[in-house]
């Protein structure tokens, strides 16, 4: 069964984030919020709580055990930008596009336990 949890209007580029997401991506659920508590990069947050509520989502509505979950599909889809303005000498205009992301966080329950018994 699959369980899902998105985020969306994440402040932060999606290539940066893309990057933390990279690192967790085919792990355990339990497995990946250990190695996102100790990731430095500012992106790991907001993934840490999307797979939090993944996991919240498959024990509370499904009954699912939290322990079986695995992270079966992650993604991190662009979403839209802030455009803000620095104004510069002579009369130039320089823009700031402040980028916004959406986390999409997939969940499945691991077979392979099953099989070994």
């Amino acid at each position: 069964m699959q369980v899902r949890a998105v985020s969306k209007y994440i402040l932060g580029s999606p290539v940066k984030a893309r990057r933390v997401v990279n690192s967790i991506r085919g792990m355990r659920a339990e497995e990946a919020l250990e190695v996102l508590a100790l990731l430095p990069q500012r992106a790991a947050n907001p993934v840490y709580k999307t797979v939090k509520s993944a996991l919240a989502n498959a024990e509370e509505n499904f009954a699912l055990d939290p322990e079986d979950m695995v992270i079966s599909e992650i993604k991190i889809d662009e979403g839209p930008r802030l455009r803000r303005a620095r104004y510069g000498a002579r009369g130039r205009f320089k823009p700031i596009k402040k980028r916004m992301s959406h986390i999409t966080v997939v969940l499945e329950e691991d077979y392979q336990d099953f099989d070994e018994e």
